[in-house]
Order: C-alpha cells, then sequence, then structure tokens
C-alpha cells in the first residue's frame, strides 16, 4: 500500500514540475534570451508575429525573389542580417558556426537546423554575398554543362 501511495505522489509531483515548467517557458522564464539592438529603429512586424511565422515569412520572400525577380528592401534575407548581427570579440558579426549567431539562439534552443546557410551568408556582407552568389553561378554552369553533355550524348 505505501509503494501505491509513493508512486501517485510521485506521478502527481513530476505532473506538477511539468505544469509548472511549461508555464514558465510560456512566461518567458525558460526560452533563450534574444538580443536585439532597438537602435536600428523597429523590426518590420512585431516579435510575438516574427517568432512565430518567420519561417512563412521567409517562404514568401523567397517565392517573390525567384519568381517575380523581388530584391533587397526592408524584409530582404540581407536586411534581417543587417539588423540582427550580433557582434563577436573582434568587432565583426559572427556567422552561423558561432552560438552566438542571432538565428541559431532560437534555433539551437528547439533543436532546429535551418538550410538557409547552405547557400547563404550568415552575415551582412555585401562582398561576401556577391562572391557566394558567384560560386554558386559556377557549380550551376558547370552542373548544367554536364546535364547537357550527357543529354546530348557527350557522355556515357
Amino acid at each position: 500500500m505505501i509503494s501505491r501511495l509513493t508512486q501517485l505522489v510521485s506521478v502527481f509531483a513530476a505532473a506538477a514540475v511539468l505544469v509548472l515548467g511549461a508555464a514558465g517557458a510560456q512566461a518567458g522564464g525558460i526560452a533563450p534570451k534574444v538580443i536585439i539592438d532597438k537602435s536600428k529603429g523597429e523590426c518590420v512586424l512585431p516579435a510575438e508575429q516574427m517568432k512565430r511565422q518567420h519561417m512563412k515569412i521567409l517562404k514568401h520572400r523567397r517565392d517573390a525573389t525567384m519568381y517575380q525577380g523581388v530584391r533587397g528592401g526592408k524584409r530582404s534575407l540581407q536586411a534581417c542580417l543587417s539588423c540582427h548581427a550580433v557582434k563577436g570579440d573582434d568587432g565583426k558579426p559572427v556567422t552561423i558556426k558561432s552560438e552566438k549567431h542571432f538565428c541559431r539562439t532560437c534555433h539551437d534552443y528547439v533543436a532546429v537546423r535551418p538550410d538557409c546557410w547552405d547557400c547563404h551568408v550568415s552575415v551582412p556582407d555585401k562582398a561576401a554575398g556577391r562572391a557566394a552568389l558567384k560560386h554558386r553561378a559556377g557549380t550551376m554552369r558547370a552542373e548544367a554543362s554536364g546535364l547537357i553533355k550527357y543529354l546530348e550524348g557527350g557522355r556515357k
């Protein structure tokens, strides 16, 4: 009988810890603290909306860029990086490899690895962005050239 009572108390205690922990997380007690530099003005959308919908916003922007040629402006990925860049000890913006990177603050917490940085640069540097695009374009041309040769029967 005592072991049954001990089990019930343990279950209720665990449930209380879970409920209180969830309430603390929703109140901002457990979630990571994101540092936002307000000196650059307000974000394009309220913080709560950005937290919940940034992936939809990024996909919408991607489609506008890819299918309509819309580039730059307040809602571009480059603009996000410019405002939300976190500087390292050397005074330069940290890359996605650093745990201090703005995007990693939350994504590491929820165990999500965005693949944005497989193609895009993770720092607000237009020269680096152009170099990355040039490299990617060269790779794509080489892939297309190989495919054309294959389709024309040049490679077996």
